[in-house]
């Protein structure tokens, strides 16, 4: 089973992604801000986070970058979950190590398929 983090300042967001990946067998954790998140990631690692980029006390962009600065952390694949898709292209997700967006709104079979194309990846594979 693998483990994802939420992270959205929203309740329904996260709701809606925990409906769409608890049924495929994934376990969902979630926090609700920045500082939040990075707590959630040191107590349990997670096989990947969907983040948020508006976030309270810590930005999104903040909380990948010192995800990816952090050698334990920063294997962990990385999603952005944003509605501001327009100011987040594919350079700035690459420049804060995240390995794709996925633009609010969103339909939960596309959330579940992006979800799980890249836990299939080899190189995150969980041991």
């Amino acid at each position: 089973m693998h483990i994802i983090l939420v992270v959205d300042d929203e309740p329904t967001i996260r709701a809606l992604v925990r409906a769409a990946l608890e049924p495929a067998g994934a376990h969902v954790l979630e926090a609700s801000d920045g500082v939040s998140a990075l707590q959630a990631i040191d107590a349990r690692r997670p096989d990947l986070v969907l983040l948020d980029i508006a976030l309270p006390r810590m930005s999104g962009l903040e909380v990948c970058r010192r995800i990816k600065a952090n050698r334990d952390t920063a294997a962990i694949p990385v999603l952005l979950l944003t509605g501001l898709v327009q100011q987040i292209d594919r350079g700035a997700a690459d420049d804060v190590g995240a390995q794709g967006v996925i633009a609010k709104p969103f339909s939960p079979a596309k959330l579940t398929s992006q979800v799980a194309a890249m836990l299939r990846r080899p190189t995150l594979a969980r041991s």
